[in-house]
């Protein structure tokens, strides 16, 4: 396994030419407390989550204590960022996962899970593009009184939300903010207004009961709910583009988690009181998505639940774009470090970004949706089924490739501590990540296990194989990718995960020659 230090001699050594000019770098200083916080934040779509996530998650697997699940899976990464985080102050690379699980486990294990991320979060924000068109379709349906084919929009949407990748971040962060805080004030209105109003069962905290987590559903609820804390690891994604990242990313993460643990527990909390704990379950049978839709019509009138409709859509669109940005980073990452060809290593212009990456996301979920707009939808009689399937095997092909990332991670911040010497000091910090990794193998173990119930296919269907199959498909890609050029090409495996690192380093070395 190669040390850390030995690598960067021999990145340097080897004269990465390849790393000369500014447009190898992103721009720092770009981004604050406020703008990393709001663009990681985004991906967590609160909005899609409590409309669609938490009445999915009680009509399927039958679970009252949904609440408590969120506090449970808060506490485990928590668990996790404790290491995450104090690895951020040592590494800082757009490559963030792959960054640290190379600067851990080696180049060539850097190399798989660079690949599984940029899988990982391309099934993410490709599969939110097939509600978000079927969503913004029923809005004019509803409203215009017409039809239009859920592809229309959702293609209209990739180009907008590649158009915006291409612009400078800090333009980003605005949208972003503008559409998370609007959204996140609505459901913070709609969880006072079930508080006031609950239902027959009154004021009950009955969904905070251990009680509640029993039964062969409880695994499968883990992966649902996990699903709906995807965004806060971005946070080192950003590190280059900030100005104090060994500050600010730490900050941000635990912000984050703490945030979307305490906020996703108290309203699916409140929809439990909304239709009392007792009838949570058939209620989000009856209504699935439209159940916040159908509590909020009652309690806070049709103008709201109007406002809060194309807040579900403008949440999505947010969420879209924070993976976006994602992904045009793990690409300009990759690129920089030979796993990707060098074009996607450069920044676009004047803006700073990484546009070729956001190039290519952009073309992939534009083939994608097309894909499945040309998906034939007659033998089943169900026009919806090409959306749902998009959405339903993207995001979870994508949230189990996340879950392996994070587990991976934890895995290498104990190595990578006690390689430097530091398991002393950094003793607590290895004690939770290690914690961390076991709890997150096991929720692994859950989604691969139940994932025919986690995208509606049948137990015997080859889709509970074929789609985390694709995750495992691109580890083992990725791992022989960074065993050939570990044999053919050392000076580029030697610089995985270095990133710009690796370019400052060249850039001493050449000033004191």
């Amino acid at each position: 396994m190669t040390t850390d230090s030995s690598r960067t001699s021999r990145a340097t050594a080897g004269g990465i030419s390849t790393f000369k000019g500014r447009e190898r770098a992103l721009r720092a200083d770009r981004l604050g407390t406020g703008g990393l916080l709001l663009s990681v934040l985004a991906a967590t779509a609160p909005l899609m989550v409590v409309a669609g996530v938490m009445p999915t998650t009680f009509a399927v697997m039958g679970i009252v204590g949904q609440p408590l699940l969120f506090v449970a899976l808060g506490v485990v990464l928590v668990l996790f960022s404790l290491g995450y985080a104090e690895m951020s102050r040592h590494v800082h690379n757009a490559g963030a996962f792959y960054a640290y699980i190379s600067r851990g486990l080696g180049g060539t294990a850097g190399a798989g899970a660079a690949l599984v991320a940029l899988v990982a979060y391309n099934s993410l924000q490709v599969g939110i593009y097939g509600i978000f068109g079927f969503e913004v379709s029923g809005l004019f349906a509803t409203y215009a009184d017409l039809e239009v084919a859920w592809w229309i929009p959702a293609l209209v949407a990739v180009l907008a939300v590649g158009a915006l990748g291409w612009l400078k971040i800090d333009v980003n962060a605005r949208v972003l903010g503008v559409l998370l805080v609007i959204e996140v004030l609505l459901v913070v209105v709609f969880d006072v207004a079930a508080v006031a109003d609950p239902g027959k069962e009154g004021l009950s905290l009955h969904a905070f009961n251990p009680d509640t987590l029993t039964g062969a559903g409880v695994g499968t609820a883990l992966c649902f709910c996990i699903a709906a804390f995807l965004g806060f690891e971005q946070a080192p994604v950003y590190a280059e583009e900030t100005s104090r990242p060994h500050v600010l990313v730490p900050r941000v993460m635990f912000l984050a988690v703490t945030g979307v643990a305490v906020f996703f527990a108290l309203s699916s909390w409140a929809l439990t009181v909304a239709t009392g704990p007792a009838g949570i379950v058939g209620a989000s049978q009856e209504q699935s998505a439209g159940l916040l839709f159908f509590l909020t019509e009652d309690r806070l009138g049709g103008t709201f639940t109007d406002v809060l409709h194309v807040l579900f859509v403008t949440g999505m669109f947010a969420a879209m774009l924070s993976f976006h940005n994602v992904v045009a980073r793990y690409a300009f990452a990759m690129g920089r470090e030979g796993l990707l060809p060098a074009a996607f290593g450069r920044t676009t212009g004047t803006s700073g970004a990484p546009g070729t990456g956001s190039l290519l996301q952009t073309v992939i979920a534009a083939v994608l949706v097309l894909a499945f707009a040309l998906t034939d939808d007659k033998p089943t009689g169900d026009p919806t089924a090409p959306v749902l399937h998009l959405f339903t095997w993207g995001g979870n092909v994508g949230a189990l490739g996340v879950i392996v990332l994070m587990a991976i991670a934890s895995l290498s911040v104990v190595v990578f501590f006690v390689r430097r010497g530091a398991a002393g000091a950094q003793s607590w910090r290895l004690v939770t990540s290690a914690l961390a990794g076991i709890a997150l193998v096991v929720i692994a173990g859950y989604t691969v296990r139940d994932f025919d119930v986690l995208v509606g296919a049948g137990p015997d269907s080859s889709l509970s194989w074929v789609l985390p199959g694709i995750i495992g498909l691109a580890l083992v890609t990725g791992l022989v990718q960074g065993a050939v050029l570990r044999a053919r090409a050392p000076e580029k495996h030697a610089r995985i995960g270095l990133g710009n690192e690796a370019f400052q380093l060249e850039k001493e070395a050449e000033r004191t020659s």
